[in-house]
């Protein structure tokens, strides 16, 4: 046997011990957030009939002011009022993602009374949709903003899209510099019928960084945020808002009466 075929037998168990401890230490892992499985089990029972009615901004004046990188940008009640819609949104997406109801549409309710009105004022040929056919909700959801801070403050470095949009440098135009992100909400689950206040409460949710878990996404979305939200995505922000709807669909669960729960 050659010099060289000993050579390369000898080297063959230490290849393969070599690679049996490079794949270990590459081998991929993967783990799974429960945290959705044991705070929120699976539902196939009766459902009830919900609406998110009203979603207000109760945070301070209609109009505020807010220093960032030291330029203070001034905020009307018009843009809190889509930042409040856009979490409407996401608290009617939620709540239809819990599956324990049977959520109404209330935010898109004019264009259903347009269309109801070129129906009785003879433009259509009668097979749309008729005046007393919109379902009534058991329970109303009602919601108000009554802390938000996108950890603004004492943020450094440049603010991007100042001129063409005010509110960018408020939604996560800050490159660098976030402290921490802080969103709260009352929530009250109320009888329609009755206007009887069957729960309520105040959530919060807080963040200092922007890694989303599986349950915290599995509620609110894994998409990107939208609208007037659009600008806090991939910012702490992002997570307290989700953390704070993902919060509110808990209690509403875990605090609808079961009597309402028929459908």
């Amino acid at each position: 046997m050659s010099k060289y075929v000993k050579t390369l037998l000898m080297c063959i168990p230490m290849t393969l011990l070599l690679s049996g401890c490079l794949e270990s230490m590459v081998k991929p892992e993967a783990s799974v957030d429960t945290g959705l499985e044991t705070q929120l089990p699976p539902y196939n029972g009766p459902r009830a009939k919900v609406a998110v009615t009203d979603f207000d901004w109760n945070v301070g004046r209609s109009e505020a002011t807010i220093g960032i990188a030291g330029t203070d940008i001034s905020f009307s009640s018009s843009e809190y009022a889509g930042i409040s819609e856009g979490l409407k949104d996401m608290l009617t997406t939620s709540l239809v993602q819990s599956k324990r109801y049977r959520v109404l549409e209330r935010q898109n309710i004019d264009s259903v009374k347009s269309e109801i009105g070129l129906q009785e004022e003879g433009y259509t040929d009668g097979s749309g949709i008729q005046r007393g056919a919109v379902k009534g909700a058991d329970i109303a959801v009602i919601a108000a903003v009554t802390g938000f801070d996108p950890g603004s403050s004492g943020a450094s470095g440049k603010v991007g899209g100042l001129l063409g949009k005010r509110a960018s440098a408020l939604m996560g135009a800050v490159s660098g510099g976030y402290n921490k992100a802080t969103m709260a909400m009352d929530i009250r689950i109320v009888d329609s019928a009755t206007t009887e206040v069957l729960a309520a409460t105040r959530v919060e949710g807080v963040a200092k960084d922007i890694n989303i878990g599986a349950a915290l996404g599995a509620l609110t979305g894994s998409g990107n945020l939208s609208g007037s939200l659009g600008g806090y995505a991939k910012t702490p922000m992002e997570k307290a808002i989700r953390t704070c709807i993902y919060e509110a669909t808990k209690y509403i669960v875990e605090n609808t009466p079961s009597e309402y729960m028929v459908h």
